[in-house]
C-alpha cells in the first residue's frame, strides 16, 4: 500500500498552492466533472514524463491538455469550423477534441506521443477551472490512477492508487459525470469518435453532422496502432554499440560511442524519466538530411524503458510500401 498523499479541500489558498506546484513541475490530482485527473504542466517535458512513470503506463498514449478557456486551446491546436462549433456548444464540458497540432504549439511532444495532433478540452468543474487559471499553463491530465485500475471518481480513489507520488490531492467530492470525456478526432474530413463519454454521439451529430465510430472507420485511428509509427525520415538503427561517421547518434547513459556526425543523449545520467521526456524532441532534432541513419544505443527494458523501446522499435520498423489498391 503506497504512503498516502496530502488530501486538501479546494480552498483558494490550496488552489493557489496547487497552481504553484504545477508551475514548478509537480503533479497534482484535481477533480473534473468526468473523473479525477493527474495533472502536470503540459509544456514541461519532465513533468509530462512523470505522468507516465507514476501511472506505470506500459506504452505512451497521448494525454489530453486541459485549458481554462477555449481561446487558450487555439494556441495549441488548429481549429476548423467544426471544432469552433463544437467548442461553442460543449465547452466547458466533457468533450475532448483531437485536432492538428500548431507548428508553434508550446506543449511537450510527449503529450502528443510524437503525433502531429493534440487532444484539448475545457473542463466544466469549477475547481478544475480555478486550478487552470492559478497554474497559468495548459495542464496535461489523464485519469488519476495506476494503469489498469478503474478511473477515480472520488479523491480517495486517486489517493489510494497513487499515494505520495503526487504533491497533493484537491478533494471536491464525487465527480458529477464519473465517466471519461468523449474523444472526437477532427484531424480528417470525417469526424471519428475515438472514445464515447460524457458528450453523446447524437449531440455531436446535431452540431456537425455524421460522426463515424473508430472501429467502423476502415483504418486505425488511435495512436500507436501501426507497426511503423513515430518514424523519422532517416532509417533508425537500434542497439548500436558503435557508430559511423555519417550517422547521428541517440545515446543513453554516460558511455556513448564516439565518432558520430552528431550526438544527443537522452539522459547522460541514465534516468529513464529524463529519457522519456527527451525522446521525441531528440529524434526530430537528429532527423536531418545528409546523414545515413540515426543509430540508437540500447535502452534498459524496464520501467519507462519499455515505452521508450516500444516507440523506438516502431520508429525503426520497415516503412509501409504504398500499393495501387
Amino acid at each position: 500500500m503506497p504512503a498516502p498523499p496530502r488530501i486538501v479541500a479546494p480552498t483558494p489558498e490550496a488552489i493557489a498552492e496547487a497552481g504553484a506546484s504545477l508551475r514548478a513541475g509537480g503533479l497534482v490530482v484535481f477533480p473534473t466533472e468526468t473523473v479525477y485527473g493527474l495533472g502536470a504542466d503540459a509544456t514541461n517535458d519532465r513533468a509530462v514524463a512523470a505522468i507516465f512513470r507514476v501511472k506505470a503506463r506500459p506504452r505512451f498514449n497521448p494525454v489530453i491538455a486541459h485549458l481554462a478557456e477555449a481561446e487558450a486551446a487555439t494556441e495549441l491546436a488548429a481549429f476548423d469550423d467544426r471544432a469552433r462549433r463544437l467548442a461553442r456548444a460543449f465547452w466547458p464540458g466533457p468533450l475532448s477534441l483531437v485536432l492538428p497540432r500548431r507548428t508553434d504549439c508550446p506543449a511537450s511532444l510527449l503529450l502528443s506521443a510524437g503525433l502531429d495532433s493534440i487532444a484539448v478540452r475545457v473542463p466544466a468543474h469549477p475547481v478544475a477551472r480555478d486550478l487552470l487559471i492559478a497554474a497559468g499553463c495548459p495542464v496535461g491530465a489523464p485519469s488519476a490512477n495506476v494503469a489498469g485500475e478503474v478511473s477515480p471518481t472520488r479523491a480517495e480513489h486517486a489517493a489510494s492508487s497513487l499515494g505520495a507520488t503526487v504533491d497533493m490531492v484537491l478533494d471536491a467530492g464525487p465527480c458529477r459525470i464519473g465517466l471519461e470525456s468523449t474523444v472526437l478526432d477532427l484531424t480528417g474530413p470525417t469526424p471519428v469518435l475515438l472514445r464515447p463519454g460524457g458528450a453523446t454521439r447524437e449531440a455531436l451529430e446535431a452540431e456537425i453532422g455524421p460522426v463515424v465510430l473508430s472501429d467502423a472507420a476502415g483504418r486505425p485511428r488511435g495512436p500507436g496502432m501501426l507497426r511503423s509509427h513515430y518514424a523519422p525520415r532517416l532509417p533508425v538503427r537500434l542497439d548500436a554499440t558503435g557508430v559511423d561517421a555519417d550517422e547521428a547518434l541517440l545515446a543513453f547513459g554516460p558511455d556513448a560511442p564516439e565518432g558520430a556526425a552528431e550526438t544527443l543523449n537522452l539522459s547522460p545520467a541514465g534516468d529513464l524519466t529524463e529519457a522519456a521526456a527527451n525522446l521525441f524532441t531528440m529524434l526530430r532534432a537528429l532527423d536531418r538530411p545528409g546523414r545515413a541513419a540515426i543509430a540508437v544505443v540500447p535502452v534498459p527494458e524496464h520501467g519507462l524503458g519499455l515505452a521508450i523501446n516500444d516507440r523506438l522499435r516502431r520508429a525503426a520498423a520497415p516503412r509501409a510500401v504504398p500499393t495501387d489498391a
